[in-house]
């Protein structure tokens, strides 16, 4: 596999280029699932004050009003090292920064290889619970680590230089894997015991952090993970980065090391199944009026005047549907068969052709609608129906409003090897950027 940086290969399609990347092969750096202990770098309270005021959401649900917001909240907010383009800064600067705040003991190394239990909770329900550790990286090829969607270049260049200049991972991905044994068992042992870490943050959850440091335990969880799979549920351009940069170590002749693992929360999903929400789509250049002319062609419409009325109807539609939004309200369901056969690609399994997703890439934003595949065309927006309408109504343009995909219906099309299309999935709650750090340095590697 290449290294990712100016020698990025270029003309490639996603299909192929995310291939690439996640590896159909690679040096086998271990035997199945693996999260490894580390020695974690978390934030010092009694430095930077409270915990929710230095750490955030994760950097791809950052915007720049948000970014200012961070900023202007805390001298010592994540922000500054993962999203340092923010404060007008580049990489280098976040490295430096990042080695700063160690020596002035606003961040501290744990003393001894550890496994993190991470829980959000809202109230007294646990929405999330599940470790944080070092994810071994595995070759696609080995299924082991799924990945469900495509990647693109941009974003793994941007993440590959800040990894290398911080030499650390600055935030966990999250994967999610079917598992009820004794790493559960383990998890829940440590959450019934009082917690390293507790705060509240401004998503309105509390986040708690417990420290597992026994060897024996560690062991457990090794033996336990073994023989699982696990679904990369957000991160796949993160989880891309860490196979790019392990790549550049191993052609660098550097070995096994630190950069074989990557920051990793891994949910038991039969414990705490995650929340999957979709995520709606902003075309602020396509008007609300010739994007539903369009749509008429081959889908059934109706109006509405109610927006809870329309979400509702959305939710109870059978088959592939979408509410339009920056206009009037319109229901768009019953596409047209024969027009789904002209437009949907032909080389994809039965459950992938009927996802909502692949038909508005297909049908609706790339045979009708005509637009670009691109971050400027095609924003989007996480979860809040109101939100991206209120943004189309503002740039003039389409939000199209979509149902969330079934949770079987991913690990399903991951476990034959497929992809969903992209920004099709938003699991969480997403893990809290800033909680704990793992840092590269071979020095701290406590493996045998």
């Amino acid at each position: 596999m290449p290294s990712v940086d100016d020698d990025l290969p270029s003309g490639l399609g996603p299909e192929e280029f995310s291939a690439r990347i996640f590896g159909t092969a690679g040096p086998r750096t271990g035997e199945g699932l693996e999260l490894a202990p580390f020695r974690g770098v978390r934030f010092v309270p009694e430095v930077v004050g409270d915990l929710g005021d230095v750490t955030m959401p994760p950097y791809d649900l950052i915007d720049e009003a948000a970014a200012m917001r961070l900023l202007a909240g805390g001298g010592h907010n994540i922000v500054r090292l993962n999203l340092p383009r923010a404060a007008g800064e580049g990489y280098r600067a976040a490295g430096d920064r990042l080695r700063r705040w160690l020596d002035e003991g606003a961040l501290t190394i744990d003393p001894v290889p550890a496994l993190y239990v991470y829980e959000a909770a809202r109230g007294g329900a646990v929405l999330q619970r599940g470790l944080i550790g070092g994810l071994g990286l595995r070759a696609e090829a080995e299924r082991v680590v799924l990945p469900h969607e495509n990647v693109f270049p941009g974003p793994i260049r941007d993440r590959l230089a800040l990894m290398a200049a911080a030499n650390a991972n600055l935030e966990p991905i999250f994967l999610v894997y079917e598992g009820g044994g004794d790493a559960a068992r383990i998890v829940d042992g440590a959450a019934a015991e009082p917690p390293l870490v507790e705060f509240g943050a401004d998503d309105g959850l509390t986040h708690r952090l417990w420290r597992v440091t026994d060897p024996a335990l560690h062991a457990r969880v090794a033996a336990d993970l073994r023989g699982r799979q696990a679904l990369i549920a957000d991160g796949h351009h993160r989880y891309a980065t860490y196979r790019a940069l392990q790549a550049r170590h191993h052609a660098a002749g550097d070995g096994p090391g630190p950069w074989d693992a990557g920051l990793a929360l891994l949910v038991d999903s039969t414990r705490y199944p995650p929340h999957l929400g979709a995520i709606h789509r902003v075309l602020p250049g396509l008007r609300p009026d010739e994007a539903l002319d369009r749509a008429r062609a081959v889908f059934r419409v109706t109006g509405f005047d109610d927006e809870g009325a329309a979400l509702d109807a959305l939710a109870a539609a059978d088959g592939p549907a979408f509410l339009l939004g920056g206009g009037p309200l319109h229901l768009l369901t019953g596409p047209d068969p024969d027009a789904l056969d002209r437009s949907m690609p032909f080389d994809h399994s039965p459950r992938w052709l009927r996802l909502d997703t692949a038909v508005l890439d297909h049908v609706l934003i790339g045979n009708l609608w005509h637009v670009p595949e691109n971050e400027n065309a095609i924003e989007v927006v996480h979860d809040d129906p109101a939100a991206a309408i209120v943004r189309a109504r503002r740039a003039g343009g389409t939000a199209v409003i979509l149902n969330p995909l079934k949770t079987e219906d991913v690990l399903a099309i991951a476990g034959q090897g497929e992809r969903v299309p992209r920004k099709s999935t938003s699991f969480g709650p997403k893990p809290r950027t800033g909680l704990v750090l793992r840092l590269l340095d071979p020095a701290l590697d406590e493996r045998p």
